[in-house]
């Protein structure tokens, strides 16, 4: 799937009609794509994928024959760090957090603009690769590290893993302890100023960030929630 210049897409989409204007649009805007109709065999592929580090984006639906939308989330999320999309006409709030919540980095609804589609996947792509090369140096906090350069974290020693957009938000956080960040000024780090995308979405990954690094994920003592302005870390 993969080419010197162009980046991979694995579309997981059982409307042949959807799947197709997606990969138009996407290849038109320079990816080499691979559809997956069946939520069976898109499993099984992304977990080969993933494996082989030979795809660069995931654009995922949610109802699906074979194995739902989540658990290819859960799948890809199982070693690797790389885009993934979720597309689904599923628009309640609990399907947006728990597919989130399983490793998603974004969550468009359905109908949709193709054109929106292509400028997230861009976005996605340039954050991680942003993150991939960012500035080197480690972040001592108590008993958290945090080490830019080989985008780990760990807490008393133990591993502690976070999807490239929960670490882009404790970088930034982190950073800067003491500073307030509003969720916009969170929203345009992890998106690019510009692009598309759901300024919800910030809460979410904030929550999972602290179950991750909180004792207390209900009272954190790391990130704090400063009401009414957004969160700051506590160093």
């Amino acid at each position: 799937m993969t080419g010197e210049s162009r980046s991979s897409a694995l579309i997981v989409e059982d409307d042949r009609a959807i799947a197709e204007l997606e990969r138009d649009y996407l290849e038109a805007g320079g990816f080499e794509v691979e559809i997956e109709t069946d939520g069976g065999r898109a499993l099984a592929r992304a977990r080969e994928l993933r494996n082989a580090k030979l795809c660069d984006l995931y654009i995922v639906d949610l109802m699906l024959p074979g194995a739902d939308g989540f658990s290819i989330c859960r799948e890809i999320r199982t070693n690797s760090e790389k885009p993934i999309l979720v597309v689904s006409a599923r628009s309640s709030d609990v399907d947006k957090i728990q597919a989130l919540g399983l490793g998603a980095d974004d969550y468009l609804t359905k109908p949709f603009s193709p054109a929106e589609l292509v400028a997230r996947a861009k976005a996605h792509l340039e954050r991680y690769a942003r993150l991939r090369g960012g500035a080197s140096g480690v972040i001592f906090a108590k008993d958290l590290v945090v080490d830019t350069e080989r985008k780990a974290v760990s807490i008393s020693g133990r591993a502690i893993q976070l999807t490239a957009t929960e670490f882009a938000i404790l970088v930034l956080l982190a950073a800067s302890p003491g500073r307030v960040y509003s969720r916009e000024e969170i929203f345009e780090h992890i998106r690019g100023e510009g692009t598309y995308g759901e300024m919800s979405t910030v809460t979410v990954h904030v929550r999972r960030l602290r179950e991750k690094i909180e004792v207390d994920p209900s009272n954190p003592v790391r990130v704090e929630t400063v009401w009414g302005m957004g969160y700051r870390f506590i160093g």
